[in-house]
């Protein structure tokens, strides 16, 4: 068995078997610990060797396919866990907590993760002859799923294309297709049929959310969103807590907090600065809704990142 590959020997032989190939493909192609893009737009493999404290982490909509390692996910009181028989499923952009739990040198973290190409999954929604898949009541922006031999082995193939380059333009659509319609077959299928569907509540409510990511430093009037969304500012109010754990506005200020926690490590700006970027108009207030919400001062929480060479964002 390679370095660093290590499967629980439990559940049905033929995913187990799978799932050691695809970790022994990950840890080959990314052959060390962080994030590795590749030559498939979209798809990034993940390497990490040791736990981390809780961070907050931004999902954008995605699929992650976890072969090795474990991470716990909390989408507002909502707990998720991703083992090696997992995948995570991101309908919509939404920030959580996010930690991982279980990572070495000798048994990594592993995992692929996949940008959902969102015309693609409406190409394969659009077919008439797509089985109906089993309901779930599980409304949140995040789902957690079991990994098939279908959905494992369409993952390894699209690995396989990056060994030959030239097929990459021609084949990587046709298997995200199948990827996608292997999603569409899980009770995980909810969450992505709503948010794909024209005219849905939830994909109306993800172009509010489209709107607040490009626009989140902007004084927030809820009717101004509402119009966005095509919907009440009640039904809005109601549709974005369902999807995200919170209300807009908490949605807003916590990108606020994160995109100026993030140009204050990577850019050097101080404070005021970044406050005044965001869109605070206090400073103090600033500091306050920073120190609640990261624990402590901004300065204080930049010094502690830095010299522990931390992370904002982490698959």
């Amino acid at each position: 068995m390679a370095r660093g590959i290590k499967i629980v020997e439990a559940g049905d032989p033929a995913v187990i078997e799978m799932r050691k190939s695809l970790a022994k493909r990950i840890a080959a192609l990314a052959g060390k610990a962080g994030e590795h893009s590749t030559g498939i737009s979209g798809l990034s493999l993940f390497y990490r060797t040791t736990p981390t404290p809780c961070y907050r982490a931004s999902y954008e909509p995605s699929l992650s396919i976890f072969v090795q390692g474990r991470k716990r996910i909390n989408l507002g009181g909502t707990e998720y866990l991703c083992d090696e028989s997992s995948f995570l499923l991101s309908s919509i952009d939404v920030p959580a907590q996010s930690q991982i739990v279980e990572a070495s040198e000798k048994v990594p973290l592993l995992c692929m993760y996949l940008r959902l190409d969102m015309p693609t999954v409406r190409e394969v929604l659009s077919r008439d002859d797509l089985p109906d898949a089993t309901t779930s009541s599980h409304r949140r922006g995040l789902a957690v799923g079991e990994t098939t031999v279908g959905l494992l082995n369409a993952c390894s193939r699209l690995l396989e294309l990056l060994d030959t380059p030239e097929d990459i333009p021609y084949m990587s659509h046709l298997i995200q297709r199948e990827i996608v319609y292997r999603i569409l077959r899980t009770p995980q299928a909810e969450r992505l049929r709503a948010i794909a569907t024209s005219g849905d509540l939830g994909q109306r409510t993800t172009r509010a959310i489209a709107w607040l990511r490009a626009n989140f430093a902007k004084p927030l009037h809820m009717e101004e969103l509402a119009a966005v969304a095509r919907m009440g500012v009640s039904t809005l109010h109601h549709q974005f807590r369902a999807l995200t754990a919170m209300s807009p506005l908490q949605y807003q200020k916590q990108l606020r907090l994160q995109t100026a926690r993030q140009r204050m490590l990577m850019d050097g700006l101080d404070a005021t600065t970044a406050a005044y970027e965001v869109g605070y108009e206090s400073v103090s207030q600033f500091s306050r809704e920073y120190s609640r919400f990261f624990g402590q001062p901004p300065l204080r929480d930049v010094k502690a990142l830095r010299d522990s060479n931390g992370v904002i964002n982490v698959a």
